[in-house]
């Protein structure tokens, strides 16, 4: 079965399509794409979806790696929205 497992970091994009057998879990894809050790992955989701290493994939599963956030996405707004107010001229 064909998987495509997805890594990202804020300056680099990593894809790779693996042909796993049917019943092969993540695990075994992390083996196979020697991704396994990497220490900046917080977990792991299927099209967005949180599944643990022993979570089993199937054909066309895109199986992604997840970081921690670089910026807290609340906080992140609100700086955007005050930076706006300061540009429009409003308090």
């Amino acid at each position: 079965m064909k998987v495509q497992l997805l890594r990202a970091s804020p300056r680099r994009f990593d894809e790779v399509w693996l042909d796993l057998p049917q019943g092969a879990r993540v695990a075994d894809a992390l083996v196979a794409a020697g991704w396994s050790d990497d220490p900046e992955v917080v977990g792991h989701a299927v099209f967005g979806q949180r599944v643990d290493r022993a979570s089993v994939l199937h054909e066309g599963d895109r199986l992604e790696l997840l970081r921690p956030l670089q910026a807290d996405p609340k906080q992140a707004r609100r700086e955007r929205v005050e930076e706006a107010r300061r540009t429009q001229g409003r308090r």
